[in-house]
């Protein structure tokens, strides 16, 4: 694994911020709370009534999903990298990258704003999404522990062989119904094959190898990834507890649960690539909506959580951003870079 700098202190609002969700306006609570109003808006600041912080009011034409249901940090930051997450976030409510993206990268590149698609998913999986796109790109997959720019790694960590075959052996014995993905830095490998787990585990592993025995992979291992048909945050999760000690599990999605290195995550893998990069976090703006996104909010200063994010990242996170069926992101960034 490339060496970790320093961590760079996590970025969070000295008061309280809270955006609640009307038909027609949003109320930010807290007079750090940083944002734009449309044209024609009413803007006023109010007392608290338990005598706390001042409310401002945005009062903003429109129903539902217009623009006054967003945070926006003002004056307008000097951006440099941007960190999105996939599922739930950037793509939308039918696991698609949203076509509205495509000359938004264009500008990107035009103004020199690097991208990076933080996910849990595959490298290969991320590469195949962005195509042609993706050849600039930096991209944090695996949850961070592999980094790859242009087919070449710049970051990777992988697991202790023992571990990995301690943690098969473990949910061999579980009692839920779930499925084991092990992630290699060469492709992901599978023993359960029936198709309602093989459909699950092939819309995030492009590169997807049936073996006999997950005992038996050869492959550097840098993430186990565990899918449960009845929900990992109160399924096999709990019972993954002796790992949690010396690793990293992480649930990361409603029905997934990931095990990694500890200190891997999305957030330490993207302060690497800020420091490669040269870009602070004040510079950087992130994106995500789930558990393994948390860290990711420590490490900039422009930090996003969607409508539809888990209430853990939407307390870690500095400003809101519509949901990802919205186009959450596009719309974002459209305000942004003005």
């Amino acid at each position: 694994m490339v060496g970790v700098p320093a961590p760079h202190p996590p970025f969070r609002a000295t008061e309280p911020s809270q955006i609640l969700f009307g038909r027609a306006e949003w109320w930010a609570v807290g007079v750090h709370t940083r944002h734009m109003t449309r044209p024609n808006s009413e803007e006023r600041t109010e007392a608290t009534p338990q005598g706390g912080p001042g409310v401002t009011r945005c009062v903003c034409p429109g129903s539902t999903g217009e623009d006054g249901r967003m945070q926006f940090p003002h004056p307008r930051p000097d951006i440099r990298l941007i960190a999105v997450d996939m599922d739930g976030t950037l793509l939308d409510g039918e696991g698609r990258v949203p076509e509205d993206l495509w000359p938004m990268l264009e500008e990107l590149r035009r103004r020199d704003i690097a991208f990076a698609p933080a996910s849990g998913r595959q490298y290969a999986t991320l590469r195949r999404e962005f195509g042609a796109h993706g050849d600039d790109m930096v991209f944090i997959a695996e949850n961070g522990t592999l980094v790859m720019r242009r087919d070449e790694e710049l970051s990777a960590d992988p697991m202790d062989a023992a571990v990995v075959r301690g943690v098969v052996d473990t949910v061999r014995g579980v009692t839920h119904d779930v499925g084991v993905v092990l992630c290699g830095k060469r492709s992901a490998y599978i023993e359960r094959t029936d198709p309602a787990f093989h459909d699950e585990a092939a819309r995030y592993y492009a590169e997807l190898e049936p073996v006999a025995d997950l005992q038996t992979v050869g492959d550097e291992i840098i993430k186990i990834a565990i899918f449960d048909f009845d929900g990992a945050e109160h399924g096999v999760a709990p019972a993954l507890s002796d790992i949690a000690r010396t690793h990293q599990v992480v649930v990361s999605g409603h029905n997934w649960v990931d095990i990694m290195n500890r200190g891997v995550n999305k957030g330490a893998a993207l302060r690497r690539l800020q420091d490669a990069l040269g870009i602070t976090a004040e510079q950087t703006v992130v994106f995500g909506d789930y558990l393994n996104d948390l860290e990711m909010m420590d490490a900039a200063a422009h930090s996003f959580a969607m409508a539809n994010a888990h209430p853990d990242v939407a307390a870690r996170a500095r400003y809101r951003a519509p949901s990802n069926t919205e186009h959450g992101v596009i719309r974002v960034l459209e305000r942004l870079l003005g």
